[in-house]
């Protein structure tokens, strides 16, 4: 018997409890990994050879921090107004709401990483302009990635 052939654009029926579990579960994926991330940026400041890097780039380091707790209180968020706002609920609102806080979360967390790159380049290698060129490369890369890839693929699945 022949199979037909699968669309990859094709939805599949998913109940708003289902989507809503899988939103929420998708955040707290992500926290773990920004969390050790902001912990290794808190040690560093405690770390013998802190003091020999550049002013820049303490002033870099601390804007990264800021970011990535920023991007924690984002990420953390979908959870907290789910219980808060709509205990119990699964809504087209929590859908929105936490869809936008996880995405929200995206460009500071995209940010506090290509600081902490730059950060770290200009450590390794004291050149202001090898730094910066690798940290916008990075930043291109995660733009690419987290936005303008998944964008087109939504405008080609409307067509």
């Amino acid at each position: 018997m022949p199979t037909k052939p699968m669309d990859d654009r094709a939805p599949e029926s998913e109940s708003l409890k289902e989507e809503a579990a899988h939103i929420i579960e998708e955040a707290r994926m992500v926290l773990p990994g920004i969390q050790a991330l902001f912990g290794f940026q808190m040690i560093a400041v405690f770390n013998q050879r802190y003091v020999e890097l550049p002013p820049i780039g303490n002033i870099f380091h601390l804007a990264s921090l800021i970011l990535i707790a920023l991007a924690i209180a984002l990420i953390m968020a979908p959870a907290s107004y789910h219980r808060l706002a709509e205990p119990g609920l699964a809504s087209r609102r929590l859908i929105r709401v936490t869809s936008r806080l996880i995405c929200a979360a995206m460009i500071p967390l995209m940010l506090g990483l290509m600081l902490d790159i730059f950060v770290v380049c200009l450590f390794m290698t004291a050149n202001l302009y090898l730094s910066m060129a690798l940290a916008l490369s990075l930043l291109c890369v995660f733009i690419s990635a987290w936005f303008v890839f998944p964008l087109t693929v939504r405008r080609w699945n409307r067509k």
